[in-house]
């Protein structure tokens, strides 16, 4: 998995930050990338980038305010152009298809896939053979979601050499034993798939996080999370002012990762007000609670492997 962010900045754009857009990028785990959230030029932000629109299946919306929103129609009229005939699945609050469906009736533009909507509530939301998405509202100004995205457990290694010591020949045999199942050799000997087959790998847990002040809700979403998302707007020295626009702090991001039992936490969302040279003592605050936090850029990209963060 990879984490690609497009878009790291709040509110509105600046030199440095594009508005809110992160591609989770899970080619090699299902073939697919998944967007979450679709600020205004995402589109752009990807042309700089060897990203391609049409290898989104899905796009995961935690609130309607515009810096999270007004990317979406020229990505989804782009995603046609350059090639997108798959189906895309749009996951968001009530009113997102409305205004999706609105603005590409008005503007006239025509798709060459499907479009389909999942108004999206508490609880699981999506659940396939490989992954599990649960939401829960957090706490901002407007109905805003937060998403855990847990990959079910991996099928253990199967252990040839062990399979070979027992007999069993190069050929199908391997695959079932891989599968799970037992076989019965040609002289009659039974080997049991537990016996050369390693155990199953735990999948990992992306917690990523709208817009929201502090809140028990963000710690339930992200336990024992591998990687945490989490807005950080505002900095330790404006907590009350934070909290009164439906905002976290870059301390109480750190708060949240360290009561969850987290392993890694990006803080994303970050205020123009905080300028290059702000930005060591912004991520130092947060480092000292919890010191597995990195202060996430626009283009930057993190690939999870082996369990670590690179």
């Amino acid at each position: 998995m990879q984490l690609h962010f497009l878009g790291t900045g709040a509110g509105m754009p600046s030199k440095e930050r594009n508005t809110s857009a992160l591609m989770v990028k899970l080619l090699d785990e299902v073939s697919e990338m998944w967007l979450f959230d679709c600020g205004e030029a995402t589109q752009h932000q990807i042309l700089h980038t060897s990203l391609k629109p049409r290898k989104v299946t899905k796009i995961f919306i935690t609130h309607l305010h515009g810096d999270h929103i007004f990317g979406l129609p020229g990505f989804l009229s782009s995603r046609s152009f350059q090639g997108g005939d798959e189906p895309l699945t749009i996951f968001g609050p009530s009113g997102l298809q409305q205004w999706i469906e609105q603005t590409l009736a008005l503007s006239k533009t025509h798709l060459t896939y499907p479009l389909r909507f999942v108004e999206v509530q508490e609880g699981i939301i999506y659940e396939d053979a490989h992954f599990t998405i649960h939401a829960k509202e957090l706490r901002h100004v407007v109905p805003c979601y937060g998403y855990r995205i847990e990959q079910k457990d991996l099928p253990g290694e199967l252990l040839i050499d062990k399979a070979q010591a027992l007999g069993v020949p190069k050929g199908p045999l391997l695959g079932q034993l891989k599968n799970g199942h037992d076989i019965v050799l040609e002289n009659g000997d039974v080997v049991l798939a537990k016996d050369v087959v390693a155990p199953a790998k735990k999948g990992f847990t992306l917690s990523v996080l709208g817009d929201t002040k502090y809140c028990e809700e963000a710690i339930q979403l992200s336990m024992g999370a591998d990687i945490i998302v989490h807005e950080a707007t505002f900095d330790g020295t404006t907590t009350d002012l934070a909290a009164s626009y439906g905002h976290a702090t870059n301390v109480e991001a750190a708060k949240v990762a360290q009561q969850a039992g987290a392993h890694y936490l990006l803080l994303n969302h970050l205020s123009a007000r905080f300028l290059p040279y702000d930005l060591p003592q912004f991520l130092a605050e947060a480092q000292g609670i919890f010191p597995n936090t990195f202060l996430t850029a626009d283009q930057a990209v993190y690939t999870w492997q082996h369990n670590k963060l690179f």
